[in-house]
C-alpha cells in the first residue's frame, strides 16, 4: 500500500487522481515544466514539492500533464510509481543528456530505444537481465513528431542510465583515485551506445513491470567525444518533439479503439475510416 498525504494525494507528488492527464511528459528539471507547459493551448500548476512540479492542461485538445522527476534514478521511481497510481498510462521522459559517439553534436536530440541498467534502482524491482526497453508506439510516436516537425538532427539508439553524475559516468575527480568506472564510456562507445543519463532505464523497466507504456527524448548538452558543453541546448527541440508525441500516441489509441485492436502496426493507420 502506498503512503498518500491529506486528500489521497500521493506523498511525494502531491497530486490525487484527476490531477494528472493519462499522458504525462516527465522532465528532470522542475523548471522545464512550465518550459513544456508554454506550448499547450491551456496549462494550470497543480502542485509543487520539493523537485516534483506538475501542470495539467491541453496540447492541441489533448489532456496532456508534466511532472518533474528531479535528479537520478531514485526520484524517477517515485514519479513513476506515484504518477501511474493515480491514472497515468503513458510516459515520455524530456531530458538532457551526454552524447558519446561522434556525429552527435550538442543541441542535437536522442530518442531512447532502450537503456543499459546501470541505474541500480531497477535492480530492486526485477534481475539486471530484464531488458530497459521503450514501447515501441511511443518510440514511434516520438521519431514521427520529429519528422512532422521538420527536426532533422535527431538520433535513435541505446542509451546508458547510470546512478551517479560523477564516477558513475566515468568522470575524474582527484578525491576518488579508487573510482571503478573511469573505462565505462570507452566500452559504451564500442557497444554503440549513444548516450549517458540518470533516469530513462528506471523508467523503462518500471513501466514495463506495471504494464504501462514510456519512451524518452533527450537534448544533447555535452559530448564526452569532444568535450563541448551547452546548457539548454535542444531542450526547445525534444519539448516540441515530446508535446507533438502525446498528440500522435492520442489519435493512435483513438484508431486502435474504433477498430478494436489491441496493437499499432503500420497498415492500421494507413487505412482509411469508413
Amino acid at each position: 500500500m502506498q503512503d498518500t498525504a491529506s486528500g489521497g494525494k500521493q506523498y511525494h507528488i502531491a497530486c490525487a487522481r484527476g490531477d494528472l492527464a493519462e499522458y504525462l511528459l516527465v522532465p528532470g528539471d522542475p523548471d522545464r515544466v512550465p518550459k513544456i507547459a508554454s506550448f499547450w493551448d491551456t496549462a494550470k500548476e497543480v502542485s509543487v514539492k520539493r523537485e516534483f512540479r506538475s501542470y495539467t492542461g491541453t496540447y492541441k485538445g489533448i489532456a496532456v500533464s508534466a511532472l518533474s522527476s528531479g535528479i537520478g534514478p531514485a526520484c524517477m521511481s517515485i514519479a513513476v510509481n506515484e504518477a501511474s497510481a493515480i491514472g497515468v498510462h503513458t510516459f515520455i521522459r524530456v531530458g538532457s543528456t551526454g552524447a558519446i559517439q561522434p556525429g552527435i553534436n550538442c543541441g542535437d536530440v536522442i530518442i531512447a530505444s532502450a537503456a543499459v541498467r546501470l541505474d541500480y534502482t531497477s535492480s530492486c524491482y526485477i534481475m539486471p537481465e530484464y531488458p530497459a526497453a521503450a514501447n515501441y508506439e511511443v518510440l514511434l510516436a516520438l521519431i514521427e513528431a520529429a519528422e512532422t516537425l521538420g527536426i532533422s538532427n535527431y538520433h535513435v539508439g541505446l542509451t546508458a542510465t547510470t546512478a551517479d553524475f560523477y564516477a558513475g559516468q566515468g568522470r575524474a575527480s582527484a578525491l576518488c583515485e579508487t573510482c571503478e568506472m573511469t573505462d565505462l564510456v570507452p566500452k559504451l562507445q564500442k557497444a554503440h551506445v549513444l548516450n549517458v543519463e540518470m533516469e530513462t532505464a528506471t523508467l523503462y523497466t518500471l513501466a514495463s513491470l506495471f504494464g504501462l507504456r514510456a519512451g524518452a527524448v533527450l537534448a544533447v548538452y555535452n559530448s564526452h567525444f569532444t568535450g563541448e558543453f551547452k546548457a539548454g541546448a535542444g531542450e526547445e527541440n525534444a519539448i516540441k518533439i515530446a508535446n507533438e508525441a502525446i498528440k500522435i500516441l492520442s489519435e493512435w489509441d483513438a484508431k486502435k479503439k474504433k477498430s478494436k485492436k489491441q496493437w499499432l502496426f503500420p497498415s492500421l493507420l494507413t487505412t482509411k475510416e469508413k
